[in-house]
């Protein structure tokens, strides 16, 4: 009799041990995940004792151990009873309706000043490419490695960071199938993709030892099993693949806890920072993270505490039905390098489904310091389907834009890609006139004829104080129509400074002719060409 009984119980037992390593559930009672587990012990625990349970207390009526049996069900019945009235209440003491102050007080958001905290980047910082366009290239290289192609595959884990002050997309290979992977396991992945988001240039960067902890790999080298052995209680809310300014290559695991009640307030307590090559690791307070490191709050959480924020400030009740100053984040978001960080970008309106935006926000994804500006103007998908109109003829789609400092003017900057992903053309519209809308081949082009578009608006766009000054005779003089307008060319004896005049704005540069003595005002462009401010 104690035979039958020890042979289910053991089986229990391996089937439950079995159900934690391929499950890995973290060991904490405010994890979801933890409980359904429990529950799912429970379930299975009672399907292969079953017979068991049926005999004794169904079968064997006569045995004197019958009675202790059904008490001991008894008992144990009251096990699921409790963790459902624990499970149910927790849920409920944690939700919004009850604790709308706490959820509203998760974020701190200041009040930005625009011009201040968003400086003018030059066209070497301006990311074009978004996530879908940078898989694409990375695929189109990993063709053309001959030697690696038929062993592995690009992986989704891209990962937009700031590397040596550039913004750039990097992801780790992953091995092809199982077989490749018994194959090459002892080398390990031996390179990741790197993706400048300015120049589109692609590179595979090749290891001198290879990747040997990853979310592709089996076993104890798997990362997520690798991370639970070592942290059993942490939750990780999101895994991020980034490298350091060296670039040896990490994984980023952001650890989150539940700051109100049983599963509420989800935020992030600090992060577990795993060498992909060696299997180091490390544990950081989320105030403790290497600067290196860009990512440990992801954009879902940080937008998800600013609706938040905005939402509930007078309460739950008045979310739902007054929603006296209600605000809520629009739809999609994007990524802005600011300061060697990387900041979720949002826009921001009422909740009652306004056309247009009110403001904006920029979330610190180090550091999760939120930044509020009212600057009021059109939404995201308002300003894509305006951009889209202007090249309607070539079916181009735009990205979802990110946000510029163009002559301190608060603008959108979108590309627009042909049917292959590929990037053709460049926007920029004014966030509060968006009727400014320019189009151009390269950003500096679409950047030049935004600043025209703005100035034709009556909006200032030259700084003053940054112009400068020369004056000689004119050694070269050469007129160029661009898009319908003239344009001279000019240069100085002595200098190899070209400037460009447009006719328009001067039409006394039509009076001069090479030999002539001129003076210029000017300001110094990125692409070399200074564009004259004001001509003698």
């Amino acid at each position: 009799m104690l035979k039958k009984r020890l042979i289910p119980m053991i089986l229990t037992v391996l089937v439950w041990a079995g159900m934690y390593y391929y499950y890995l559930p973290p060991l904490n009672i405010h994890s979801r995940d933890c409980w359904m587990f429990m529950v799912a012990l429970v379930v299975v625990g009672v399907v292969i004792n079953f017979w068991t349970i049926f005999r004794a207390v169904f079968l064997d009526r006569t045995s004197p151990e019958r009675a202790v049996n059904l008490k001991m069900i008894k008992k144990l019945l009251i096990i699921p009873v409790v963790l459902c009235v624990i499970y149910f209440g927790g849920t409920l003491l944690s939700s919004p309706i009850i604790r709308a102050s706490d959820y509203n007080k998760l974020l701190t958001v200041e009040t930005g000043d625009f011009a201040t905290d968003i400086h003018e980047v030059d066209y070497n910082k301006i990311p074009i490419l978004d996530s879908d366009s940078a898989s694409r290239l990375a695929e189109r290289e990993m063709g053309s490695m001959v030697d690696m192609v038929s062993q592995y595959e690009v992986s989704p884990y891209f990962n937009q960071i700031n590397y040596q002050n550039k913004p750039v997309r990097v992801t780790p290979l992953r091995y092809g199938d199982l077989i490749k992977w018994i194959t090459n396991k002892d080398t390990g992945i031996p390179a990741y993709i790197q993706i400048d988001m300015t120049s589109q240039d692609v590179e595979l960067v090749r290891l001198e030892e290879g990747i040997k902890y990853s979310p592709f790999e089996h076993f104890g080298r798997n990362l997520n099993r690798y991370v639970r052995f070592r942290y059993p209680t942490a939750m990780i809310r999101s895994t991020n693949f980034e490298i350091d300014e060296n670039g040896i290559p990490y994984w980023v695991c952001a650890v989150e806890d539940k700051t109100i009640g049983l599963f509420g307030g989800t935020d992030i307590t600090g992060a577990i920072v795993i060498n992909a090559v060696t299997g180091e690791h490390s544990y950081y307070n989320v105030a403790d993270v290497p600067r290196w490191i860009d990512k440990v709050y992801d954009a879902n959480l940080l937008i998800e505490q600013y609706d938040y924020y905005g939402t509930l400030k007078k309460g739950f009740i008045n979310s739902i039905f007054g929603q006296r100053e209600c605000l809520q984040s629009t739809e999609g978001y994007n990524y802005i390098a600011l300061e060697d960080d990387v900041w979720v970008y949002t826009g921001v309106t009422s909740i009652g489904g306004d056309q247009s935006n009110v403001g904006f926000v920029l979330m610190n994804s180090r550091t999760k310091e939120t930044k509020y500006y009212q600057i009021s103007g059109a939404k995201e998908f308002s300003a894509m389907s305006s951009a889209e109109g202007q090249v309607q003829h070539l079916g181009y789609n735009a990205t979802f834009p990110i946000l510029l400092n163009i002559a301190d003017e608060p603008t959108y900057f979108l590309s627009l890609k042909d049917a292959a992903g590929l990037v053709k053309k460049y926007a920029m519209v004014n966030i509060q006139k968006y009727q400014i809308v320019a189009i151009g081949d390269t950003v500096a082009e679409c950047e030049k004829a935004y600043r025209n578009l703005m100035a034709g608006s009556g909006i200032e766009t030259i700084d003053m104080e940054k112009a400068l000054k020369a004056e000689g005779a004119i050694s070269t003089m050469r007129d160029v129509v661009i898009d319908g307008n003239t344009y001279y060319y000019v240069m100085l004896d002595g200098k190899d400074a070209l400037f460009e005049v447009e006719v328009k704005n001067y039409l006394s540069i039509l009076k001069k002719q090479v030999g002539d003595t001129i003076s210029l005002e000017y300001v110094a462009e990125a692409n070399g060409v200074n564009t004259v401010i004001g001509l003698n």
